[in-house]
């Protein structure tokens, strides 16, 4: 493949009016935290949610801070997060002056086991002050099960849909399952505002405290403050970028999910990998298209061999409770995140990857797999 171009992993489709609405941004001078894309772009994230608040934020971590704070989590409080997942998520709870409570996940869809969340309840009782399940590389968590015991509980839950936008868990939509949701917009997202993220809700109390306090917490025109507040809010220039997307969001989606339907075809029989699994009860957004490798070093090997070949590839998350920055944390654990520690890994799935690119990432990954199949034991 010497000479090949390099295949991305997930970069940006912007073959809509991107240009054009930001051209607009320019011509009217509205580029900062103010302005009528932003407006447009939060009602098309609430329609497009089935909620009734969205506010546009700087980034998916300010979305999830505000969430938890407008929640009432604060100091003394445990908050579960998915032993699996991005160290933002357990980051921001961080920041909200509580600790994380790591629970573990799945075989079946890699996200919040609801029986271990049951035994996190019996063990932390009323310490829990919010649960947030996290919808896995765009698989929606099993929300029902979960719903129930923290409603038997009176504890908000809060999703960690930063991935999951067009997801939707038994036919209704991620972002409007729980309590509260967060959106993320990085630039490897779907959809993606170069940064910025949403904080979604169906609660009046709650949206317009977030808004207030991603603006400063500012008390009318005066600069007088109502409490502590953050510069949380999304410049009109990244709401226009979004806005274009949103208007081709359903097919950057179906895209996703041709591609991972493709994968899942030629991957499903080859030896040493295992295509990420999806629920019946889910129809996962399939962000970021992911295999399951029996070993770190046999994940490494194969991100070695994609690499040789012009490639992409990463790993994905490791189990955070372990790790330096959280090790005085308490945990409820299965064993199912250690096991997918450095074994999982994502290969190249942005919606514009064209067919040819994608028999490029098949025969690669295939002639890896055959090959190490081959190897001594």
């Amino acid at each position: 493949m010497t000479g090949a171009p390099t295949i991305p992993l997930a970069v940006p489709d912007l073959r809509g009016a991107e240009a054009e609405y930001l051209t607009r941004c320019v011509a009217t001078n509205w580029v900062s935290s103010a302005g009528p894309d932003v407006d447009a772009f939060e009602r098309a994230l609430a329609a497009a949610c089935d909620v009734e608040h969205a506010i546009a934020t700087v980034n998916g971590s300010a979305a999830l801070h505000l969430a938890l704070v407008v929640a009432g989590v604060g100091p003394g409080d445990l908050v579960v997060v998915p032993e699996f997942t991005f160290a933002a998520t357990a980051n921001a709870v961080i920041q909200a002056g509580a600790k994380p409570l790591f629970v573990d996940v799945t075989e079946e869809s890699w996200t919040l086991d609801p029986t271990l969340l049951d035994r996190a309840f019996s063990q932390f009782g009323d310490r829990i002050g919010a649960v947030v399940p996290v919808h896995a590389l765009g698989h929606p968590a099993d929300m029902d099960p979960l719903m129930a015991i923290c409603r038997s509980h009176e504890v908000p839950v809060i999703e960690d849909a930063a991935g999951a936008i067009g997801a939707r868990y038994r036919r209704a939509p991620a972002g409007g399952l729980g309590d509260a949701a967060m959106l993320s917009f990085n630039g490897n997202k779907t959809l993606t505002t170069g940064g910025g993220g949403a904080l979604l809700t169906n609660r009046p109390d709650w949206a317009a405290r977030a808004r207030s306090l991603s603006t400063q917490a500012r008390d009318g025109a005066a600069y007088q403050y109502r409490e502590i507040g953050f510069n949380y809010r999304m410049p009109n220039v990244n709401a226009a970028l979004g806005l274009a997307q949103m208007e081709r969001l359903d097919e950057m989606v179906a895209a996703k999910r041709t591609i991972a339907a493709r994968y899942d075809a030629a991957f499903v029989d080859a030896p040493g990998i295992e295509p990420m699994p999806r629920a019946d009860w889910a129809d996962s957004a399939c962000w970021l298209y992911s295999v399951r490798c029996a070993t770190r070093d046999s994940a490494n090997e194969m991100i070695g061999a994609l690499t040789e070949a012009r490639i992409a590839a990463r790993t994905c998350w490791e189990a955070l409770s372990s790790q330096a920055p959280y090790i005085d944390t308490h945990s409820v654990l299965n064993g199912v995140s250690e096991t997918l520690s450095g074994t999982v890994v994502s290969v190249p799935c942005s919606s514009s990857l064209t067919e040819a690119d994608q028999d490029r990432v098949v025969a690669a990954v295939l002639s890896w797999a055959e090959a190490a199949e081959r190897l001594p034991a």
